[in-house]
């Protein structure tokens, strides 16, 4: 919809899956059960590390806060998503794409410092285990967390700022299926390239602090794992980090290919894909990545289930 009179933009239209309009009850369909089941098995995650005590430990309570932050992340945005793949009118408010973008950036940014949080429990883990529980008790764990969301909260509120001050005269046609950064500039009237840059910034200080910060606690990690006598305490102590680290490549590789270019760079449709690989995929597989490959989570499960199994029924 142009806005050729020069009024200003009081909602936007999304069109992220215009190209696919024979396809978008088809996308409903796929998409639906995705979500159901992230939700699910995040749901039964943060149960069963509720419930069982003997995951009441740093690296579940990290585990924990990083599954909740997953689910509202999720639900940000793939509920509306899914309501407009069924809808003919794809709309959202000027204030409901603002809320939306501060609402995503902060779990999103959030997300960033929690990985590193992670990073340095199993650093402490591996490279200090006699004082592990000194140096993770439950205090730090949460004083970690608070940071980690103040961080986000902050960075977020910074980048919605800079967005939504600019004007939004010419269109209000976005090229996506949520209010992302770079879909809501591409439709401003006018930004400096100033603005461009503090975004741009911000968007490496979120990335580029908890990656280093990741970066410094496995060469400390893996220093200290070579020095194990044997192959099978190397390979207990690796397996132990092995799910953080695929998380870790996941979840920066995507953010980094995303965020960390200017306007000029912007492909709606490439951005679009990497965009549903993050938002959808990837809250999927993190469950999984963390649950499968763990024998002690998956012990505990059973646990769960048997007491849930062996409850009398009235």
């Amino acid at each position: 919809m142009e806005r050729s009179n020069g009024t200003l933009v009081t909602e936007f239209v999304f069109l992220g899956f215009s190209s696919l309009a024979g396809l978008q009850r088809l996308l409903f369909v796929a998409f639906l059960p995705l979500y159901l089941f992230t939700l699910g098995t995040n749901a039964i995650i943060i149960s069963t590390i509720v419930l069982d005590r003997a995951l009441h430990t740093p690296m579940y309570f990290f585990l924990a806060v990083l599954s909740c932050s997953e689910t509202c992340y999720t639900f940000v945005i793939i509920p509306k998503m899914l309501v407009d793949l069924l809808a003919q009118k794809k709309t959202i408010s000027f204030l409901g794409c603002a809320i939306q973008m501060f609402t995503f950036l902060f779990l999103g940014c959030s997300h960033s410092f929690l990985l590193a949080a992670m990073g340095y429990d199993r650093y402490v883990a591996i490279c200090n285990p006699l004082r592990y529980t000194v140096l993770m008790g439950h205090g730090v764990c949460v004083g970690l967390v608070a940071a980690a969301c103040a961080c986000g909260f902050t960075i977020a509120q910074i980048i919605t700022s800079v967005v939504f001050h600019l004007p939004f005269r010419a269109s209000n046609q976005l090229h996506h299926f949520f209010c992302d950064i770079a879909p809501v500039l591409t439709v401003a009237s006018h930004h400096t390239y100033l603005s461009q840059i503090v975004i741009v910034m911000l968007c490496a200080l979120v990335l580029v602090i908890p990656l280093s910060l990741i970066l410094v606690s496995y060469i400390h990690i893996i220093s200290a794992i070579l020095q194990f006598p044997s192959t099978l305490g190397r390979y207990k102590a690796f397996s132990t980090c092995a799910s953080h680290l695929i998380v870790v490549t996941i979840h920066y590789g995507c953010a980094s290919f995303i965020y960390l270019r200017l306007k000029s760079n912007y492909s709606s449709s490439r951005d679009a894909l990497v965009s549903v690989s993050y938002t959808i995929l990837t809250p999927l597989f993190n469950p999984l990545i963390y649950s499968l490959r763990n024998k002690e989570f998956k012990s505990a499960l059973r646990r769960a289930a048997g007491k849930t199994v062996s409850l009398p029924r009235c």
